[in-house]
């Protein structure tokens, strides 16, 4: 991989640097985040995203990011450095549908030759669990339970679902998996509450630091409630495009701002690679 280099950095400065200087250089610079304060998670998102807002081709084998990005190995390092630092990732049904079937939600399975690295940085400097808690939504309670996210000894996974979604999982032999719970939360028809999502993992699982890989309805339910803090964005130098009859998803699905709340931003960090940019947001306070 091509060295990452930064060009913009915002972030205050902590010392000792967190990252091991491996990785650090890699990264082009330090990585660390804020508690939320609100006695919730800290939520980041991660999404890869064509000069022109599309998120997915939302075409039968070629939906996945990989193909958005290009398979670009700077692109791919920063997904797993956010996977190496978090407590837990969280997923759409729809999401883990596209990823194959012995995908695990850990750094090592999207960026393999800083696996080494990743583990030494999460076990000696953030003292975490080997994997993060892999968090899957689906109202429907239509997933299959014959992935490696839910079969793997060693990588818990919590799937939250609906009343409907709980008895078509437990019908599926859910409840036989040793590494698999299932949380029954209330909702309004498939759609559960961010908000509530969050309490529960940070109530009964200790989340403090979420990703979240979307898809864009569900990470669009966060955005919408405030209560995603960052946002990396990774911009290819690709044109993808869009037609009435099929519309490619953007970031956000599922919710319009108006011109008076539509939600805004300050720039973190901008770094590039190549023809790649790598761009870091926060959600903007009230006194920014």
């Amino acid at each position: 991989m091509e060295l990452i280099r930064t060009l913009l950095d915002r972030q205050d400065i902590v010392e000792p640097p967190v990252l091991p200087e491996e990785l650090r250089t890699l990264y082009g610079g330090d990585l660390h985040f804020s508690a939320s304060g609100d006695g919730r998670p800290y939520v980041m998102g991660n999404f890869v995203s064509t000069l022109d807002g599309v998120v997915s081709f939302a075409a039968p084998g070629k939906a996945g990011g990989g193909n958005i990005s290009g398979f670009n190995a700077g692109d791919r390092f920063i997904m797993g450095l956010l996977r190496a630092s978090a407590d837990a990732v969280i997923v759409g049904a729809a999401t883990l549908a596209e990823v194959s079937q012995s995908h695990l939600f850990a750094a090592a399975y999207i960026y393999r030759a800083a696996s080494d690295a990743y583990a030494r940085y999460r076990s000696e400097i953030l003292h975490k669990p080997q994997f993060p808690l892999t968090v899957v939504v689906s109202g429907t309670g239509n997933v299959d339970l014959g992935r490696a996210v839910f079969r793997t000894p060693e990588v818990r996974t919590v799937l939250l679902t609906t009343e409907e979604g709980g008895a078509r999982l437990a019908a599926a032999g859910a409840a036989s998996l040793p590494w698999t719970a299932v949380r029954v939360m209330k909702a309004a028809g498939s759609r559960l509450d961010a908000g509530a999502m969050l309490e529960l993992l940070w109530r009964e699982f200790g989340v403090r630091l979420l990703l979240h890989e979307g898809g864009p309805a569900l990470f669009g339910s966060f955005v919408a409630e405030g209560l995603v803090d960052e946002y990396f964005l990774t911009v290819a130098p690709q044109l993808a495009g869009r037609n009435t009859e099929s519309p490619r998803p953007g970031m956000i699905a599922g919710v319009e701002f108006q011109p008076e709340a539509a939600p805004w931003l300050d720039l973190v960090s901008v770094k590039r690679c190549l023809h790649h940019l790598y761009l870091r947001y926060r959600k903007r306070t009230a006194q920014a």
